[in-house]
């Protein structure tokens, strides 16, 4: 989600705003990941809304709901369409979660 917004350039203008955003019956967790963030960069486009903080109440391999909080309006220099799944692979590696994502800018 940091990732996300750091590509986006964003930057926060407004109030606190708090979502709960669900994502339920994904593939995988490469596609959770995936389905997501891109419920994450919706809430961007659609009501500028900024994300700087994730509380995740349930997270399993395909689905989660998580509590976001953030700032609305937001500014956004650059606009991401979309999350792919081109290339995108999550991977446990070392002891670390690890993840390759493409942005469709």
């Amino acid at each position: 989600m940091h990732g996300l917004f750091a590509v986006m350039h964003a930057r926060a203008a407004g109030e606190p705003v708090a979502r709960t955003i669900d994502v339920e019956d994904s593939a995988d967790l490469t596609s959770l990941l995936v389905d997501f963030l891109n419920e994450v960069l919706h809430r961007a486009q659609v009501a500028g809304e900024l994300f700087t903080g994730a509380t995740f109440t349930r997270l399993d391999e395909t689905n989660v709901r998580a509590e976001l909080t953030g700032v609305a309006p937001a500014e956004f220099e650059e606009d991401v369409k979309a999350v792919t799944y081109h290339e995108a692979d999550v991977r446990y590696e070392d002891g670390m979660w690890r993840t390759m994502l493409v942005f469709d800018l």
